[in-house]
């Protein structure tokens, strides 16, 4: 009996070979195309697309556009150039802006 609790004892003593580098490499792999995965579908392809749709916008200002710049400045596209647009924001008062800080166009209710 004494001989049989000390065997069990020496084989729970044993300590479990550890795995190799490449076999360590190959269970951290599933994870890394998650984590890459996950970066692309949540951050990188929605900014992609949304870069997209702003140099869309830009590309098809003209006159009488009502917009925004990326200082909050209101006013109606009087003329484009090929990389500024002139804003008029009063009456008499007019300025040239980049067209990339353009953000958005408003719509009739915003006023």
């Amino acid at each position: 009996m004494k001989s049989m609790i000390t065997h069990v004892l020496a084989q729970a003593a044993a300590p479990a070979p550890l795995p190799s580098v490449g076999e360590q490499l190959a269970q951290m792999l599933p994870m890394f195309i998650m984590i890459i995965a996950i970066f692309y579908f949540v951050i990188y392809r929605p900014q992609k697309q949304q870069r997209e749709k702003q140099q869309d916008m830009i590309n098809q200002l003209k006159k009488g556009d009502k917009v925004v710049t990326s200082g909050g400045i209101w006013g109606t596209v009087t003329n484009v150039g090929k990389e500024t647009a002139t804003l008029q924001v009063a009456e008499n008062a007019k300025i040239k802006v980049v067209r990339a800080h353009i953000v958005r166009l408003r719509g009739e209710e915003d006023d």
